[in-house]
């Protein structure tokens, strides 16, 4: 008799939707976050947002700000929990290097994209992104629109 899996849940905690409409990403890295025990708790339970974050590079390190965590009541009796505090993100020497360098020279931002477990850590995919103009999101909902609309006409031509 054969076992069966147990059931894998997904690994993503959170998105930033609006990132992708908003800005053009060109390049994504992985990064840790320094986090607080009652943060760790308040993220399984799924109470965390990071639509309204972004990242920025102060003395060689990158922060986060903006990401809202919100405390469980019984996980953070004991500490003063700020739900947007800036915490620091885990990046290497190299990662942080180029990332400098798409900010100053090229003018592009760095912006949150979602929030995932990988084993027991919680990391964070950040992308340099450049903002994008009005016609290029409208040139983005049409061709949504147009593969949205290709795939019901593929599968009512299947019946």
């Amino acid at each position: 008799m054969a076992k069966k899996k147990p059931k894998q849940s997904s690994n993503t905690i959170a998105k930033n939707k609006s990132a992708r409409f908003e800005f053009a990403i060109s390049d994504e890295y992985e990064a840790g976050m320094e986090l607080q025990g009652w943060e760790v708790k308040a993220i399984r339970s799924g109470k965390v947002n990071i639509s309204e974050s972004y990242v920025f590079l102060r003395n060689g390190e990158a922060f986060i700000s903006g990401v809202q965590i919100t405390p469980l009541n019984a996980a953070s009796t004991h500490v003063v929990a700020d739900p947007t505090r800036t915490r620091k993100l885990l990046l290497n020497r190299r990662e942080i290097d180029k990332l400098m360098g798409a900010v100053n020279r090229d003018g592009e931002t760095i912006v949150a994209l979602s929030m995932y477990w990988k084993g027991s850590w919680v990391k964070l995919k950040v992308g340099t992104a450049k903002g994008k103009k009005l016609h290029d999101k409208r040139a983005d909902k049409k061709d949504k629109d147009w593969q949205r609309d290709k795939a019901r006409i593929m599968k009512s031509s299947l019946r």
